[in-house]
């Protein structure tokens, strides 16, 4: 198979074009697609823990706890102590996490809108359910 052919391969392209595009689009708020993601999942609903927010990202509970960890040096978000399990923090966006998510949202939804451009809502449904069904065969190995 010719590698232009393999699924996989544009797939990935793609994601990276997204990524460097969001990428100069946030580079003025010094933010990373990377943190974008755990802040937005946090302005979706915080007062989680680490292990619960990787999962919501997908990405691997270490390297959520390392972007976590910049993002609290940031200001943008605390971990607190978790009443039900001492073992474990939940994590919230401070207010400047708020205000550095709601100045970021816009941007996104400009990448979004960028991305999508001359694509019908029927195709991005089915390319949706295409990407599931992918992420579901590879998971399942």
């Amino acid at each position: 198979m010719n590698l232009d052919d393999a699924v996989g391969f544009s797939i990935n392209n793609t994601g990276r074009s997204l990524t460097r595009l969001l990428t100069s689009e946030f580079s003025h708020l010094e933010v990373t697609p990377e943190q974008w993601s755990v802040l937005k999942r946090l302005e979706e609903e915080d007062s989680i823990t680490i292990k619960e927010l990787s999962r919501r990202v997908g990405k691997d509970q270490a390297n959520v706890t390392r972007i976590s960890d910049l993002l609290e040096r940031k200001g943008y978000l605390i971990r607190k102590p978790n009443p039900e399990d001492k073992r474990s923090s939940l994590v919230y966006l401070t207010e400047a996490g708020r205000e550095i998510t709601s100045q970021l949202i816009p941007i996104d939804e400009k990448v979004h809108e960028i991305a999508l451009r001359g694509i019908s809502e029927q195709e991005i449904a089915f390319l949706k359910q295409v990407l599931s069904k992918i992420r579901e065969n590879v998971s399942a190995e």
